[in-house]
Protein backbone atom coordinates (compact mmCIF):
# COMPACT_ATOMS: atom_id res chain seq x y z
CA UNK A 1 0.00 0.00 0.00
CA UNK A 2 1.22 3.36 -0.86
CA UNK A 3 0.81 6.54 1.06
CA UNK A 4 -1.02 8.18 -0.95
CA UNK A 5 -3.65 5.74 -0.85
CA UNK A 6 -3.93 6.67 3.43
CA UNK A 7 -3.08 10.21 3.16
CA UNK A 8 -5.08 13.63 4.12
CA UNK A 9 -4.68 15.51 0.52
CA UNK A 10 -6.68 18.67 2.22
CA UNK A 11 -3.85 20.31 4.01
CA UNK A 12 -4.08 23.18 5.41
CA UNK A 13 -0.99 25.24 5.82
CA UNK A 14 0.52 28.36 6.71
CA UNK A 15 3.00 30.73 4.79
CA UNK A 16 6.23 31.83 6.68
CA UNK A 17 5.55 35.56 7.06
CA UNK A 18 1.82 35.05 8.92
CA UNK A 19 1.71 36.36 12.35
CA UNK A 20 2.27 33.39 14.84
CA UNK A 21 -1.57 34.08 16.48
CA UNK A 22 -2.56 32.98 12.49
CA UNK A 23 -1.30 30.04 12.81
CA UNK A 24 -2.61 29.11 16.42
CA UNK A 25 -6.25 30.28 15.09
CA UNK A 26 -6.16 27.83 12.71
CA UNK A 27 -4.93 24.91 14.39
CA UNK A 28 -7.79 25.57 16.98
CA UNK A 29 -10.33 26.13 14.17
CA UNK A 30 -9.33 22.97 12.30
CA UNK A 31 -8.61 20.79 15.53
CA UNK A 32 -5.09 19.98 14.49
CA UNK A 33 -1.66 20.00 16.43
CA UNK A 34 0.37 21.18 13.39
CA UNK A 35 0.58 23.46 10.16
CA UNK A 36 3.03 22.68 7.53
CA UNK A 37 4.60 25.94 6.60
CA UNK A 38 4.78 26.80 3.07
CA UNK A 39 6.06 29.50 0.69
CA UNK A 40 3.70 30.40 -2.61
CA UNK A 41 4.54 27.76 -4.44
CA UNK A 42 3.83 25.03 -1.96
CA UNK A 43 6.79 24.21 -1.32
CA UNK A 44 7.32 22.89 2.40
CA UNK A 45 9.51 25.55 4.42
CA UNK A 46 9.14 23.80 7.72
CA UNK A 47 6.26 22.73 9.93
CA UNK A 48 4.65 24.61 12.89
CA UNK A 49 3.15 23.03 16.05
CA UNK A 50 1.39 23.77 19.13
CA UNK A 51 4.37 23.02 21.02
CA UNK A 52 6.50 24.88 18.90
CA UNK A 53 4.25 27.82 19.62
CA UNK A 54 4.29 27.38 23.04
CA UNK A 55 7.75 26.69 23.61
CA UNK A 56 9.33 29.18 20.98
CA UNK A 57 7.02 32.48 21.11
CA UNK A 58 4.83 32.55 24.24
CA UNK A 59 7.39 31.39 27.01
CA UNK A 60 9.70 33.58 25.69
CA UNK A 61 7.19 36.73 25.77
CA UNK A 62 7.58 37.30 21.90
CA UNK A 63 4.01 38.77 20.66
CA UNK A 64 2.31 36.27 18.55
CA UNK A 65 0.60 38.75 16.98
CA UNK A 66 3.96 40.32 15.68
CA UNK A 67 6.36 37.45 15.10
CA UNK A 68 6.57 35.50 11.75
CA UNK A 69 5.47 31.76 11.27
CA UNK A 70 8.94 31.45 10.03
CA UNK A 71 11.07 32.52 13.25
CA UNK A 72 9.19 29.54 15.33
CA UNK A 73 8.65 26.88 13.03
CA UNK A 74 10.91 23.39 13.14
CA UNK A 75 13.15 22.89 9.84
CA UNK A 76 14.57 19.88 8.50
CA UNK A 77 10.91 18.38 8.48
CA UNK A 78 10.85 14.43 7.95
CA UNK A 79 8.62 14.01 4.94
CA UNK A 80 7.45 10.68 2.64
CA UNK A 81 6.72 10.70 -1.22
CA UNK A 82 3.11 9.74 -2.47
CA UNK A 83 4.70 6.51 -3.98
CA UNK A 84 6.56 5.65 -0.73
CA UNK A 85 5.44 2.25 0.67
CA UNK A 86 3.33 2.85 4.29
CA UNK A 87 5.49 0.19 5.70
CA UNK A 88 8.68 2.83 5.11
CA UNK A 89 7.06 5.59 6.32
CA UNK A 90 6.15 4.24 9.52
CA UNK A 91 9.30 3.13 9.65
CA UNK A 92 10.92 6.53 9.72
CA UNK A 93 8.25 8.29 11.84
CA UNK A 94 9.20 5.48 14.81
CA UNK A 95 12.77 6.33 13.74
CA UNK A 96 12.06 10.32 13.76
CA UNK A 97 10.15 9.99 16.52
CA UNK A 98 7.25 12.18 14.80
CA UNK A 99 3.73 11.65 14.56
CA UNK A 100 3.01 13.22 11.00
CA UNK A 101 4.75 13.34 7.57
CA UNK A 102 3.87 15.81 5.02
CA UNK A 103 3.56 14.04 1.65
CA UNK A 104 5.89 16.11 -1.27
CA UNK A 105 5.23 15.39 -5.05
CA UNK A 106 8.31 16.77 -6.71
CA UNK A 107 9.24 19.32 -3.50
CA UNK A 108 5.35 20.40 -3.55
CA UNK A 109 3.17 19.68 -0.69
CA UNK A 110 0.08 17.61 -1.63
CA UNK A 111 -0.82 16.16 1.97
CA UNK A 112 -0.18 14.16 4.97
CA UNK A 113 -0.35 11.32 6.75
CA UNK A 114 -0.49 10.57 10.41
CA UNK A 115 -0.29 7.99 12.69
CA UNK A 116 -4.35 8.29 12.76
CA UNK A 117 -4.37 7.80 9.40
CA UNK A 118 -2.66 4.54 9.05
CA UNK A 119 -4.55 3.52 12.41
CA UNK A 120 -7.82 3.80 10.46
CA UNK A 121 -6.81 1.56 8.02
CA UNK A 122 -6.92 -1.97 8.77
CA UNK A 123 -3.94 -3.27 6.93
CA UNK A 124 -1.60 -0.65 9.05
CA UNK A 125 -3.02 -0.77 12.48
CA UNK A 126 -0.21 -3.27 13.96
CA UNK A 127 2.18 -0.71 12.20
CA UNK A 128 0.93 2.20 13.58
CA UNK A 129 0.18 1.03 17.17
CA UNK A 130 3.83 -0.08 17.27
CA UNK A 131 5.32 3.29 15.99
CA UNK A 132 3.22 4.91 18.45
CA UNK A 133 4.03 2.75 21.13
CA UNK A 134 7.85 3.87 20.20
CA UNK A 135 7.39 7.26 19.41
CA UNK A 136 5.17 7.49 23.41
CA UNK A 137 8.05 5.70 24.83
CA UNK A 138 10.52 7.84 25.76
CA UNK A 139 7.44 9.83 28.28
CA UNK A 140 8.24 9.90 31.53
CA UNK A 141 5.48 9.03 34.13
CA UNK A 142 5.83 11.14 37.47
Amino acid sequence: MKVSDIMSSRVISIGQNEPVSAAAKLLKRANIGALPVCDAKQRLRGIVTDRDIVTRCVALGADPEETPVGEIMSRGVVTASPLEEVNAAVRRMSEDQVRRLPVLDEGRLVGIVTLCDMARDSNCDMEAAAALTEISGNLRRK
